[in-house]
């Protein structure tokens, strides 16, 4: 079933009680326009599109006895370079399958009945539903706010007193600056807060340190596939760059290019649903088992300390939010007024990186905003424009995305 409404508690009693009955959930962003929505969902064919309040409140009222173990994992839809959204499908969890993926999750983060977990992302995302659906599995409770705004947060650390949250590096820098004026709230509650997302930057890190309960604060690399490492903020103060070791269970190695590679246990396999292809080009056997790639890049120091050497080609980190600049290529080159275009990430202080386009046409930047703001949802929507009589290429036409502008 395709979750495209609100994040909200309905919501996340819904997701859990359809994992708990075998029903996997495909949860999406509700401000998916019609013409990416349709994209997305032509593969994978679900039995209910869930666009309402009143279609939530009555699947959670179907599924409100269903309580227990997730059966599943929920389906994220991520997209590759080729710019084709896929579904990553875990398929039916045997039973002790099913407890050794909660099982890992619960070692791993602490998860416990009195915590409670401060929802900062959106629920769409992979690991906010992590967190918030291991909180809950665990007795606890969570605190939702709503789109995130730092006021909002900050209200909610001083009258709920969370004892965990999952941010992206923006969501901290926007609480540092906010905190900087009104000053900072008392943090002291919290024993876990987690960030992953887009590389943070260095002050960002160290301040984050300095600020929250000493042993609290954590690092993870992951991907929508799977999870890869778990670093807590003291290794990577002794190893500045680092994302840490394979998670237990885990086993990562790299090749001679960097790619990198991560066997994994059985509850932690997937599929590209309906693709078959890329399935197998994902995964390859190795004396530690399946091990798969999602195309990133680094290397592995002698302890087993993992550092980043790139992110999947061309893939650009905003807030924390995925974009691929195919996909927004693809949407562009349907106006009418562009004959040529490549979009890309520059540095952003505010959003670890900001999407421009470089185009070649006559359409204006204010022409191509208005088409964008139909297709594309807001994290994938250019705000830069570059207008040019040619896009830098090499002499097998592969755009020179170091020469465009910024």
């Amino acid at each position: 079933m395709a979750l495209l409404v609100s994040p909200s508690p309905a919501y996340l009693d819904v997701v859990i009680g359809l994992l708990a009955a075998g029903v996997v959930p495909i949860p999406l962003d509700p401000r998916l326009t019609a013409h990416e929505r349709q994209r997305i969902l032509a593969g994978l064919s679900p039995t209910l599109e869930v666009t309402t309040a009143e279609q939530l409140a009555e699947l959670r009222a179907a599924y409100s006895e269903h309580r227990g173990l997730p059966r599943a994992r929920p389906m994220h839809c991520t997209s590759g370079t080729t710019g084709t959204p896929k579904g990553v499908w875990s398929g039916l969890l045997s039973e002790s399958d099913a407890a050794a993926l909660v099982a890992e999750e619960r070692s791993l983060w602490g998860f416990t009945d009195t915590d409670v977990n401060l929802v900062l992302s959106p629920l769409y995302h992979s690991a906010p539903l992590r967190f918030a659906m291991g909180t809950v599995l665990a007795g606890g409770r969570v605190v939702i706010t709503g789109q995130f705004d730092p006021e909002a947060a900050s209200a909610a650390i001083r009258s709920e007193r969370p004892t965990s949250m999952f941010c992206v590096p923006t969501h901290l820098q926007r609480l540092f600056a906010h905190w900087d004026e009104v000053g900072t709230p008392d943090l002291s509650s919290f024993r876990l807060v987690a960030h992953a997302g887009a590389p943070c930057p260095d002050a960002v890190k160290r301040r984050l340190v300095d600020s929250f309960p000493e042993g609290s604060t954590w690092e993870f690399y992951g991907s929508t596939e799977g999870q890869f490492t778990a670093c807590r903020s003291e290794e990577w103060q002794a190893r500045p760059g680092t994302v840490g070791r394979a998670r237990p269970g885990r086993v990562l190695s790299t090749d001679d290019d960097g790619t990198i590679w991560c066997a994994v246990p059985p509850f932690a396999r997937f599929s590209y649903y309906g693709d078959p292809g890329k399935t197998a080009a994902a995964w390859r056997e190795t004396p530690d088992g399946p091990a798969f790639t999602v195309g990133d890049l680094g290397r592995l120091d002698e302890d087993g300390y993992l550092f980043l050497d790139g992110r999947r080609e061309d893939l650009v980190i905003s807030g924390g939010v995925n974009v691929y600049p195919l996909e927004v290529e693809q949407v562009l080159l349907e106006h009418p007024g562009v004959d040529d275009v490549a979009v890309y990430g520059v540095a952003d202080d505010d959003w670890g990186q900001r999407v421009c386009a470089a185009y070649v046409g006559n359409a204006t930047p204010a022409e191509l905003d208005e088409f964008v703001r139909e297709r594309l949802a807001p994290p994938k929507r250019p705000k830069t424009w570059h207008p040019l009589p040619d896009l830098p290429r090499t002499l097998t036409g592969k755009v020179l995305r170091a020469s465009l502008p910024t």
